[in-house]
């Protein structure tokens, strides 16, 4: 029977003191790794925003020795505590991926701590220069949307206040501050440009068809919050332009940040947030995503196509489940959710099917 790997991740007692005491900072401490009998030197932290207060949190790990994993500087090992399926991200990643959109690698692990066992993480590819080297694309810089401030606009999007700067609600992950210029450039030409000259100027500095994709790819899934926060921007040093990549995505597929549901018809078929409004404001380019998502209805989204993904997640963790002390208990609500995602990509199917008339009325 197909099995999870298991990650044997060794702190000292002192280190772990100290970890759990910083847990709200950026705090790492030395341990080390052991996967599949080979032992790594790495440094390890908590991770997260609003995840950090829960009992079971997310981890990130940098490796400090050369070893096998060549092409890995960085992992996260996210603790999916709130989604009752535990495969809400891994579902949406692979689902960017196959509809063309660039987006990270995703693996369920089973982690133990100093022999205990920890639960069930999912471990995140970082998007980083090794993300880069793996997919051939040229070096450039990458940046974090870490708060709602990364909205493409000059306001912040719930104070309507004027933001500190343009490139407020970004972290530099690549790069240096020579690269930051670039981002002001996008985010500025997307707030400034005329109508009549928007066309041009942002095919310039953007991959619209990168964005499109991405955009389709976050209004099937249904991240509200993948608007304003939630992804990255990688600059390819070789075209100009930038792309969007998706991150953190467990609050998908029917529920919210806490887990609880949210109905279908929560987010418009247009999205939201500054640039999207722009771009699809244009006719070529709102007729062009009229094509991707309809295809992608017809295709990618639907539950025949999907369940069988489903499905096989499921029987994947179902085993281990009883190993993780956060969900062991949980069983029932497991058992529960691949019906619940079905239903949710039956309902949000029909529901973009709906708005896609009258969205192609007006292209």
């Amino acid at each position: 029977m197909t099995t999870i790997p298991s990650y044997y991740l060794t702190i000292s007692e002192k280190d772990y003191r100290l970890l759990k005491k910083h847990a709200k900072t950026e705090f790492m401490v030395p341990a080390t790794l052991n996967v599949l009998d080979e032992c790594f030197s790495i440094k390890v932290g908590y991770r997260g925003a609003h995840t950090r207060k829960f009992a079971k949190k997310s981890l990130r790990i940098e490796f400090l020795s050369e070893h096998s994993m060549s092409l890995v500087r960085e992992v996260h090992l996210n603790a999916e505590f709130v989604d009752p399926s535990l495969m809400r991200n891994k579902l949406s990643f692979d689902f960017f991926t196959e509809i063309g959109s660039l987006a990270p690698l995703a693996q369920h692990i089973l982690l133990y701590i100093n022999e205990s066992c920890a639960g069930i993480y999912l471990k995140l590819e970082s998007v980083d220069e090794c993300f880069l080297q793996k997919r051939h694309l040229a070096n450039g810089p990458i940046y974090y949307a870490v708060n709602s401030n990364a909205n493409f606009s000059l306001y912040h999007p719930k104070s309507q206040k004027v933001k500190d700067s343009l490139e407020a609600g970004y972290i530099r992950k690549c790069g240096t501050a020579d690269d930051d210029v670039f981002l002001r450039e996008l985010i500025f030409k997307t707030i400034t440009t005329p109508q009549e000259e928007f066309e041009k100027e942002i095919d310039k500095i953007l991959e619209i068809d990168n964005y499109l994709r991405w955009l389709a790819g976050a209004v099937c899934t249904q991240n509200y919050d993948g608007f304003i926060h939630n992804y990255a921007l990688y600059r390819n040093e070789e075209t100009k332009k930038f792309s969007i990549i998706p991150w953190d995505y467990d609050a998908t597929w029917g529920r919210n940040v806490n887990g609880k549901v949210m109905d279908h018809t929560f987010l418009p078929i247009d999205g939201f947030n500054t640039l999207t409004a722009r771009i699809l404001d244009v006719a070529h380019f709102r007729k062009r995503y009229s094509l991707i998502l309809e295809d992608i209805l017809e295709t990618s989204f639907t539950p025949d196509h999907l369940e069988p993904r489903i499905a096989e997640l499921h029987q994947l963790l179902r085993p281990c489940l009883p190993l993780d002390p956060f969900k062991k208990d949980k069983m029932e609500s497991f058992d529960a959710e691949p019906d619940f995602i079905r239903s949710f990509i039956q309902n949000r199917s029909d529901y973009l099917r709906q708005c896609l008339v009258s969205f192609q009325s007006n292209v």
